[in-house]
């Protein structure tokens, strides 16, 4: 059995859009030419600046939207062209956790039949008994008390609503779950708990997660690679301690950059990156970080970079001289006291729980 369990292969994704009378028509290049592997077993992390095309990714991954080109295969099968029986064992097999815990949800039923749609589909084999107790058994597994089965979502917290939609991803017992940004809509103190939450899942049902991102400390603590993704390309790649402390790539440098420091007297040593993020209506030629990055030069403007192979992957002509002249991206920080939220989460997981996992159901 191969190591890789969902591979990417030139991904393409393109949206025709027609002009209005104040937009201007043409293509937008969602994703362009992306090529993944995501390992069993792992948290594989992808993040970027919003409309960078992550979430087109993640949907693509899923076989929510058709690819312009390029394939996605899943234990080594494409699943483009997939139809019926194995259409139904994909969905069973893959899972999605979306951003918005409460749009995600049908307000018109109750917390049990939710969870409980999954099981009909995948299990009709389950009488209706096994199915209310394979219900609380994951209103459990999420930090939930039985007895919410008979409510409805509006009656939960933000939080609460999401290990909902958790619990309902768990229902067929998947091997790969997506969360698009599942974290960034709720409180800090709550995304520490379903942080943890998925992390304890993850290790406990052996599950691989592909976590959507555009925040680094999140992405720091709870997975093993990263991906890092600009105008609908993947700009570096690698182990997510060696993108964190050696990056490669300006445009991470950039993310790490906007990281808060919270220590006292903190300072920033990069230059800020001037300029916006060009549309990808019109993406510039070359590298297409090259007009917001400080160390482009001519060849950048005419020539695409190509990710190079290896452990630690990066999209950039000029990665090693810019490594040897400019400083480190993220000061390192000092074992005296917290420096980023990233440290919130790992506190979380260290002995300084905000909440036992007892009480979450209540106090959240």
């Amino acid at each position: 059995m191969s190591d890789t369990i969902l591979e990417a292969r030139n991904l393409v994704k393109h949206f025709l859009v027609n002009a209005g009378v104040l937009r201007p028509g043409g293509t937008v290049h969602a994703v362009d030419g992306v090529s993944l592997e995501i390992r069993r077993g792992e948290t594989f992390a992808i993040v970027g600046e919003s409309g960078c095309g992550k979430s087109t990714l993640a949907r693509l991954l899923m076989r929510l939207l058709t690819p312009t080109s390029g394939e996605v295969r899943f234990d080594g099968t494409p699943i483009s062209g997939i139809r019926g029986s194995d259409l139904r064992q994909l969905r069973r097999d893959l899972q999605f956790i979306f951003q918005d815990p409460f749009s995600s949800l049908n307000p018109r039923l109750t917390v049990g039949k939710l969870i409980a749609e999954p099981l009909e589909l995948h299990a009709p084999e389950l009488s209706a008994a096994q199915r209310r107790g394979r219900v609380a058994d994951l209103l459990a597994k999420v930090g939930l008390m039985p007895d919410h089965a008979d409510r409805y979502p509006h009656e939960f917290s933000g939080g609460q609503r999401q290990r909902i939609g958790i619990a309902r991803a768990l229902a067929s017992g998947p091997r790969l779950i997506i969360g698009d940004e599942p974290v960034s809509a709720l409180d800090v103190s709550v995304q520490a708990q379903v942080i943890n939450l998925l992390g304890d899942l993850g290790r406990d049902l052996d599950l691989t997660l592909v976590i959507i991102a555009h925040d680094l400390a999140v992405i720091r603590h709870m997975s093993d690679r990263v991906a890092v993704m600009y105008l609908g390309q993947v700009v570096e790649t690698g182990p997510t301690d060696a993108v964190y402390d050696t990056a490669r790539h300006p445009y991470t440098r950039l993310l790490l950059e906007s990281i808060p420091v919270a220590e006292h007297g903190a300072t920033r040593r990069a230059k800020p990156v001037t300029g916006e993020t060009p549309s990808p209506l019109n993406p510039p030629s070359g590298c297409r970080f090259h007009p917001r990055c400080l160390h482009a030069q001519d060849r950048c403007k005419s020539e695409a970079p190509v990710l190079n192979d290896g452990a630690h992957g990066v999209a950039c002509h000029f990665w090693r001289e810019i490594a040897e002249t400019s400083p480190r991206a993220v000061p390192k920080p000092r074992s005296s006291g917290a420096q980023t939220r990233f440290d919130l989460y790992r506190a979380a997981t260290e002995g300084e729980t905000i909440i036992t996992r007892n009480q979450q159901g209540s106090s959240e």
